[in-house]
């Protein structure tokens, strides 16, 4: 598939380019961008543009993984990343931190459930290491079910398995788990950064 934009009055989704390397590199230097998800640190330019070549790119051409760059309508800076992996129908993203705490995230992913959901998939899921509360607002803003603490479907950095928070969001509208979140999930002030997992650079 050609890559698709996607956009609405407060943020802007377009493929991410080698343009983006800047913005990359910055936004996963952030300790909570390097925490929550399995990029590779320390976190340099060639990996950022490895990311656009070898990811970005090939995923949409396969229809494997279709990213997006976050971005604010106006502005050609990348504030962070939001993608959805098909085989999995899994969600993910990553922000940066002076991006935070304006609901871009939110709006991106309700941008992209949106899309797949037209595009015919019956449910999109999430899912995040435990401990990232602020991945949990995310997902329970934007509607997401919780269904149940196991395994991450992506091992942590060093491979080992990792308990991760799951989540499911389903095209009918019909809750997916009457599953309550569990009381760790919830807190205050936490940064909007990423999926458990391989998300991002």
């Amino acid at each position: 598939m050609l890559p698709v934009t996607l956009r609405s009055e407060r943020v802007l989704l377009e493929v991410p380019t080698r343009a983006d390397t800047v913005a990359i590199t910055e936004g996963c230097q952030d300790p909570e961008v390097v925490r929550w998800t399995t990029i590779p640190t320390p976190y340099r330019p060639q990996d950022a543009n490895a990311f656009v070549d070898a990811l970005v790119g090939p995923g949409w051409a396969s229809d494997r993984e279709y990213t997006w760059a976050i971005r604010r309508p106006g502005s050609t800076w990348l504030d962070g990343v939001v993608s959805w992996r098909t085989e999995r129908r899994d969600l993910g993203f990553w922000l940066a931190p002076s991006a935070r705490g304006r609901g871009l995230v939110h709006e991106a992913v309700s941008l992209v459930v949106d899309w797949a959901f037209d595009r015919g998939a019956p449910d999109v899921s999430w899912e995040c290491y435990v401990g990232n509360t602020a991945s949990a607002a995310v997902a329970r803003r934007a509607g997401f079910a919780y269904t149940g603490t196991g395994d991450a479907d992506i091992p942590s950095r060093d491979g080992g398995p990792t308990p991760a928070w799951k989540g499911l969001l389903r095209a009918d509208g019909v809750p997916a788990s009457d599953l309550p979140w569990p009381a760790e999930s919830y807190g205050a002030g936490r940064p909007e950064a990423g999926r458990a997992g391989s998300l991002g650079p």
